[in-house]
């Protein structure tokens, strides 16, 4: 990814473009084709020179423009006829940010299929689930992870459209008009890059499309955050539920040797932030002046190459995390079954409903008994119930155990499975 936005890249991708405009003048008969093969033979450039013009012209297209025609000669005059700066500035933009898209869509795809997998594995790895932090009812650990899943074919849904509204270019010259420049040119040159032309460029491409594809990013990087946080939250020495991959010779700590630190998710999380501190930029970006000022340039030399250089880092990085995630079963289970599983109490309440009694009497019955056991370390839910003349009246010691299986709680995740082909 990096490649993609080195400024040698860049210039290559302004050559293209300006390439591209030739060949579609010549064949429309505005330039002599001999002028154009010999334009393809000898354009060329060099980064460093080009610098070296732009420091006395104080302009990077001429610059690059000036150096551009040292290599060319006389063939050099018919290149850039009728156009502005940012036919191919916009032009080439488009292309940088749609080769940058193919490579976060391959690692989309990756973290997708990590995630996949271990949803398959996962499957049946009982877990408890928690609202506000605190313990709620029985969940599996598969099932958490589809819901990742899910996320993650949402946004490769939105990047797949996002694609189509970033592919655009334009070739209308100064402030959009066409002018200078026959509309016809601007069609052969973006079809021949793989583009659409722009329906109504100002002197710039609008940057509404940019800035949807910077909160594309930001979106997505928010919630590999959110599975970061997870990953976070259950490594937790009083949770170990799940860890980061621990390798041999790894360090957790100069200090404290024990030490195994969530340290790849507490990265993903804090370079979130950076993806989503672009995001406003982008936004800011969209009101230039009339037709166009530059305002957007020197932050999109910033956020552009950060965003996509970090989006591809956190793709890469998530999925090899979820790939080699430790996951500890037992542990699950003994956290589900603290205070003596007070979290099946909503299965008691509906199982004592069902025999007649009003909610606001069971609610009270499963309420007192969960918070005594909850209020000692060595608390029993569950021989709490099972002693409770209130709770005895009513049901059998046969239906008291079924309130305390899991089972109960898992029945109807294949439904979510199914709808994710998992």
């Amino acid at each position: 990814m990096g490649d993609l936005w080195t400024e040698n890249y860049k210039l290559k991708t302004w050559l293209q473009v300006e390439i591209a405009v030739c060949e579609a003048q010549a064949e429309l008969g505005y330039i002599p084709a001999e002028a154009v093969e010999t334009i393809k033979a000898k354009a060329n450039f060099d980064a460093a020179r080009v610098l070296e013009i732009e420091k006395e012209v104080k302009h990077d297209m001429i610059a690059f423009l000036t150096n551009v025609n040292e290599y060319v000669g006389e063939a050099g005059r018919y290149i850039h006829l009728g156009m502005t700066s940012s036919d191919v500035l916009d032009t080439a933009l488009a292309l940088q940010l749609v080769a940058s898209l193919d490579v976060i869509m391959t690692h989309v795809e990756r973290l997708i299929q990590a995630i996949r997998y271990q949803a398959q594995q996962h499957r049946d790895t009982v877990m408890i689930g928690r609202s506000h932090g605190i313990h709620a009812e029985p969940i599996t650990f598969g099932f958490k992870l589809a819901g990742w899943l899910a996320e993650m074919l949402r946004h490769r849904d939105r990047l797949c459209e996002l694609q189509k509204r970033i592919a655009v270019g334009k070739v209308s010259g100064a402030v959009g008009t066409y002018a200078n420049v026959d509309p016809q040119i601007e069609a052969l040159t973006c079809q021949n890059l793989g583009l659409e032309p722009d329906p109504a460029s100002t002197q710039v491409i609008s940057r509404d499309r940019h800035a949807e594809f910077v909160q594309a990013l930001a979106l997505m990087t928010a919630s590999i955050e959110r599975f970061a946080v997870e990953i976070r939250n259950l490594q937790r020495t009083d949770v170990l539920e799940v860890e980061e991959y621990f390798s041999k010779g790894q360090k957790g700590s100069s200090a404290m040797p024990h030490k195994r630190n969530p340290i790849r998710s507490e990265r993903l999380t804090g370079m979130a932030r950076l993806v989503r501190g672009h995001a406003i930029a982008a936004l800011e970006n969209i009101a230039l002046w009339h037709e166009r000022d530059i305002s957007h340039s020197s932050v999109e030399r910033v956020m552009f190459p950060d965003c996509c250089i970090l989006t591809h880092f956190m793709l890469v990085e998530a999925t090899d995390l979820i790939k080699t995630l430790l996951v500890y079963p037992e542990n699950m289970r003994r956290n589900m079954n603290l205070y003596g599983g007070v979290v099946f109490s909503q299965r008691v309440l509906l199982a004592l409903v069902d025999k007649g009694l009003s909610r606001e009497e069971a609610y009270a019955i499963a309420q007192s008994n969960a918070h005594t056991a909850w209020n000692k370390e060595d608390g029993d839910f569950h021989t709490l119930i099972a002693q409770d003349p209130r709770v005895t009246a009513h049901l059998s010691p046969e239906e008291v155990e079924a309130c305390f299986d899991p089972k109960a709680h898992l029945k109807n995740l294949d439904r979510v499975y199914q709808r994710l082909n998992i």
